[in-house]
């Protein structure tokens, strides 16, 4: 009858161990996660500000303000908005609310195919579009405006790019 208490007792000691093991594996897990998601979120913010003196590398997604435009820049082929789009668009979202407009304009560079580009430029458009949306900013009081000239000027990084400018209603 021993024999038998000690096998449970063993079995019990291996099932806690076992329990104690995994939930160590799921907590250093957790814990590395974070630490890796904090150590590269300084890098993403420094390279992404909400108004900064030039765009990132060319194929990092960045935001600037310049003269009360929004200026959204895109990696090549991406419509991924960049850190600090949010805080960028914030004085977009009160003008909105003082009764103006956001209107939205979508460009691209000159590589590649035209209308893919063109396509993509609308994408990216419509990716700050549905972020003005996010923010509170009504579907009627945002407009889309294809510029004259989509193709644009200066680097292909300069070039991929949704300005958000106000105008009066």
């Amino acid at each position: 009858m021993s024999f038998s208490s000690s096998d449970d007792d063993g079995q019990q000691r291996f099932a806690l161990g076992f329990l104690f093991a995994l939930i160590t594996l799921i907590v250093a897990t957790v814990v590395g996660v974070a630490v890796h998601k904090n150590a590269s979120a300084p890098a993403l913010k420094a390279a992404a500000p909400a108004v900064a003196a030039a765009p990132a590398a060319d194929d990092v997604a960045s935001v600037r303000v310049e003269n009360g435009v929004v200026k959204f820049f895109f990696a090549t082929a991406k419509a991924d908005l960049a850190v600090g789009a949010a805080e960028a668009l914030a004085d977009v979202v009160k003008g909105v609310a003082e009764g103006k407009k956001a209107v939205v304009s979508g460009f691209h560079d000159a590589t590649g195919d035209a209308a893919q580009n063109a396509e993509l430029a609308k994408s990216r458009a419509l990716a700050v579009a549905e972020a003005l949306k996010a923010l509170g900013v009504a579907e009627d009081r945002i407009e889309l405006k294809k510029p004259e000239q989509t193709e644009g000027s200066g680097s292909n990084a300069e070039a991929r790019r949704v300005e958000v400018a106000l105008s009066a209603s």
